[in-house]
């Protein structure tokens, strides 16, 4: 066979294999752009079963452009919890307004006003035109990519965008008249299902016969790809603070950059593995970190450890460990006063000194000056690169992607167990009686949460399984499932 043939079979034996071997997904039930777009969105990086119902319950939520576009941030990121990569939420409600805005809710079958709403790169504005509309345009992710360099036996780094923009032409080259649509998403399904990135079913694939990969037996070292820099680690110690009416103290992330505006636990960057390893130097830098923040009248003495998780992005890699101490009385909280506080001080000071040198008292107080004074760095990427690995947080979380994907990436970092070694429950830092009256003690940002307020407000996934622990009274290993 010639290549015009090759091509040619390549098309005609995939779009057939699809139609009877098509999952039925709930974005495929229908063609309204929106569906296809949110659709899109949210299995950038995640798992089609992740998916599901998360796009069954934001399509609840939000069943318009407009309502999506009219709803406070909050909500939307709270419907996201767990999905990960939050600033797909941000883009795709910030691109619902515009739409709204400029083109009455509707999203118009106009290929340079879809790639031109935020949060939307060429891949994703392919999907939509073909899926959506019909348009003969390629859909290119990394599904696609791999099934081409296997097919084709392209021996060219899909990490390079030339090789991508090659690989793009290619696909459109493919693209049978009238089919774009079923052969977008044929290409996807063979890349999930069969064409997998480590053990692909071949016996099954219905191009099997003229897969030129296969032939040479490169199948399984296609496609070429360069490895990432991993993600840097980086260590933090965490406060579990809790009042006397039990509740928790919590505080919101600034208004930009990583994980902007979500909640999350106190936590501060220990400036060397001393500070992670040992309880009193973690305890010292937890509370020069509070006192820093406005919180010198919160108590953190007899710290102890009382578990670990892990909190993935793409340049970073958070190893945090939670800290927590027992309660005191009531009574004695309300006795607190400047001189106690002052005997506090002196007291941890004598308790940690055998262990606190002078250079790692330097290095504590450039930590807590750094944490509170830079302000972490944006997460807002091109599409196509990871802003944010979802959080894998504990134990029983899955390592990697499974087949069933639509992602611009073959592979995620995978879970961290979760240490044990005392309940959350347990774990009360007792504040002083004028903090703990009213939230309008608090310094900006803070404020005591319940249950019903955890509830509401939305979290990054490793704090909200930590709280979720706490909150019912348990830790151990979560049964997190796929990222949530």
């Amino acid at each position: 066979m010639n290549e015009r043939e090759i091509k040619s079979f390549f098309s005609g034996e995939l779009l057939q294999w699809y139609k009877q071997a098509k999952r039925d997904l709930p974005w495929r039930r229908s063609r309204d752009p929106y569906h296809i777009w949110v659709s899109e969105i949210m299995l950038q990086q995640t798992r089609v079963d992740t998916v599901i119902p998360y796009f069954n319950r934001f399509m609840e939520k939000f069943p318009t452009i407009v309502a999506l576009a009219g709803a406070p941030e909050e909500d939307v990121l709270k419907a996201w919890e767990g999905l990960g990569y939050y600033s797909r939420a941000r883009n795709l409600q910030a691109a619902a307004r515009e739409i709204a805005d400029k083109h009455g809710g509707l999203l118009p079958d106009d290929k340079s006003v879809v790639a031109g709403l935020k949060g939307i790169g060429p891949y994703t504005s392919g999907a939509i035109m073909s899926i959506a509309f019909g348009r003969p345009e390629p859909a290119v992710d990394g599904n696609v990519m791999r099934v081409l360099s296997r097919y084709f036996c392209i021996d060219e780094d899909i990490a390079r965008p030339a090789v991508r923009v090659g690989m793009e032409g290619l696909a459109r080259e493919l693209i049978p008249e009238g089919e774009a649509s079923d052969f977008n998403q044929a290409l996807m399904e063979l890349g999930a299902l069969v064409c997998t990135p480590k053990s692909p079913s071949c016996l099954l694939c219905p191009v099997m016969a003229h897969c030129q990969g296969r032939l040479a037996g490169r199948e399984t070292e296609l496609p070429v790809k360069s490895k990432a820099k991993p993600p840097r680690p980086e260590h933090r110690l965490a406060a579990l603070i809790q009042d006397a009416q039990g509740r928790v103290l919590v505080r919101q992330r600034p208004e930009s950059g990583l994980l902007a505006r979500m909640w999350e636990l106190p936590h501060v960057v220990a400036p060397e593995r001393d500070a992670w390893d040992s309880p009193a130097l973690g305890q010292a830098l937890l509370s020069a970190a509070l006192a820093a923040e406005g919180l010198a009248g919160i108590r953190a003495e007899s710290l102890r450890h009382l578990g670990d998780a892990e909190h993935v992005f793409t340049h970073l890699h958070w190893h945090l460990r939670v800290h927590g101490g027992a309660a005191q009385a009531a009574a004695e909280a309300a006795e607190w006063t400047g001189a106690a506080e002052a005997a506090a001080t002196e007291e941890t000071a004598a308790a940690v000194e055998p262990v606190i040198t002078a250079e790692k008292a330097v290095a504590v107080e450039s930590a807590v000056k750094a944490e509170t004074a830079i302000a972490m760095e944006s997460a807002e990427v091109a599409e196509g690169q990871t802003a944010y690995l979802p959080e894998a947080a504990f134990a029983g979380e899955p390592r990697g992607l499974p087949a069933a994907q639509s992602s611009n990436e073959d592979q995620q970092p995978g879970a961290a167990p979760v240490s044990d070694a005392a309940p959350l429950s347990d774990a009360v830092l007792q504040p002083n009686a004028q903090l703990n009256a009213s939230d309008s003690a608090l310094p900006a940002g803070y404020r005591w949460i319940g249950p019903a307020e955890f509830e509401r407000l939305a979290w990054p996934n490793v704090f909200s399984k930590l709280l979720g622990a706490h909150f019912a009274g348990k830790l151990g290993p979560l049964n997190a499932g796929s990222e949530h």
